[in-house]
């Protein structure tokens, strides 16, 4: 398979049995900026689009082992942004997720290595997750300085319960696979024998034994089970990201960024290009 273009941080593969692969390409650890996130907004319109189509799975095609490190700090470092360049960027990341979330789709997350942050909410938005052995997932927002959004907790919570997601949250806990899978983040977890095999074979399981129902009745049912929570999702959006701004511009907030990205580009003054939260 060919390598994406350069500006290019995504790849889809049609699969017979009617999926969809979305391989996330951007190295070395799929921070996720605008561009990446409107690449994963045209995806979506373009699959959804297409009847031969009935779902997706979602992956990591990096050489490392990381589903992807979440958003880009250098969207949310308020010295190298604006506020109207973060506004774009936070409507377009969670117009996103909220749409994932009810996707008339069915979509699945197989999940090779690390999944903190923006990458742990992605997964969150799909049907059923899986995950490698060998990993970590979670909102880890608490630990870099910046609060986790209202909306990603409510999902968290959703999943969980509240008084696990509460005690997770505060605290920035990173779940091993099996603890989250215990806990109901994630549905399944292959064996660390025939790692990437044991992976495509659980999510291509998932994907199959779901796509056994009839689109229209399991497509109508997701709507109305996660459809008001994505409403509000998309309206808190707007609400949140001025309020949010405010805090990503305080001085203890960008004292704190200002040192998780000298500490990710190598005691650096210059920002990593793909620094990540």
């Amino acid at each position: 398979m060919p390598p994406p273009a350069a500006d290019a941080f995504l790849r889809v593969e049609r699969r017979k049995g009617a999926y969809a692969l979305v391989v996330l390409c951007r190295e070395p650890v799929n921070t996720m900026n605008l561009s990446f996130w409107q690449q994963l907004t045209a995806v979506l319109d373009e699959l959804e689009a297409d009847p031969a189509v009935r779902g997706i799975i979602f992956c990591s095609g990096l050489r490392r082992d990381v589903f992807t490190a979440g958003n880009d700090i250098n969207e949310l470092y308020a010295p190298l942004t604006s506020h109207e360049r973060y506004r774009e960027f936070w409507l377009v990341s969670n117009r996103f997720l909220a749409r994932l979330y009810t996707s008339p789709l069915v979509t699945v997350a197989a999940i090779r290595g690390a999944c903190p942050a923006g990458g742990c909410c992605l997964s969150m938005c799909c049907d059923y997750r899986v995950m490698t052995e060998s990993g970590s997932i979670g909102l880890n927002e608490v630990a870099l300085g910046i609060s986790v959004p209202k909306m990603w907790a409510g999902l968290m919570m959703r999943l969980i319960g509240t008084g696990p997601a509460e005690k997770l949250l505060q605290f920035a806990v990173m779940l091993q696979p099996g603890e989250a899978k215990e806990l109901g983040l994630i549905d399944d977890v292959a064996s660390k024998e025939g790692l990437m095999v044991r992976l495509w074979a659980a999510a291509e399981q998932a994907m199959r034994q779901m796509l056994k129902s009839p689109d229209f009745s399991r497509a109508d049912t997701k709507s109305k089970l996660r459809g008001d929570f994505a409403a509000e999702w998309a309206r808190y959006a707007e609400t949140e990201v001025d309020g949010a701004w405010e805090l990503l511009s305080s001085g203890p907030v960008k004292a704190q960024l200002a040192g998780v990205l000298e500490r990710l580009s190598g005691g650096k003054k210059k920002a990593d290009p793909q620094s990540r939260l």
